[in-house]
């Protein structure tokens, strides 16, 4: 017969502490403060991001990897977008130096020499 595991911190309380130990910079001090040993709270926090890593209980590992393909593939397109803003902004700079400095824009004329 198989033993049971007994949760001696409610769902809730774990859930908590690994809120607090995210934002937090001392995690001593917050497992003093809880009552807890540290390890628990680095223990805590892998097992919700694992739980967060597959949605569902019978989550595939293909659909996993492709979760965090499409993440990845979103970061990237907003670090491009973000360069594309960048170029953007520099090339108005550009443009308005240079109508700022030739008056209108046109060639100069000159006379041609009649010898």
């Amino acid at each position: 017969m198989a033993r049971q595991r007994v949760h001696r911190y409610a769902e809730t309380f774990r859930r908590m502490a690994v809120e607090r130990f995210n934002r937090c910079e001392n995690a001593t001090a917050l497992a003093r403060e809880l009552g807890i040993d540290r390890g628990l709270l680095y223990k805590w926090r892998r097992l919700q991001e694992r739980a967060q890593e597959q949605p569902g209980a019978k989550a595939s590992s293909r659909e996993g990897r492709l979760h965090r393909e499409i993440g990845e593939l979103e970061r990237l397109l907003a670090e491009k977008a973000l360069e594309v803003d960048f170029f953007k902004g520099a090339l108005q700079k550009i443009e308005a130096r240079r109508q700022g400095q030739g008056g209108s824009g046109a060639k100069a004329s000159t006379t041609k020499s009649g010898k």
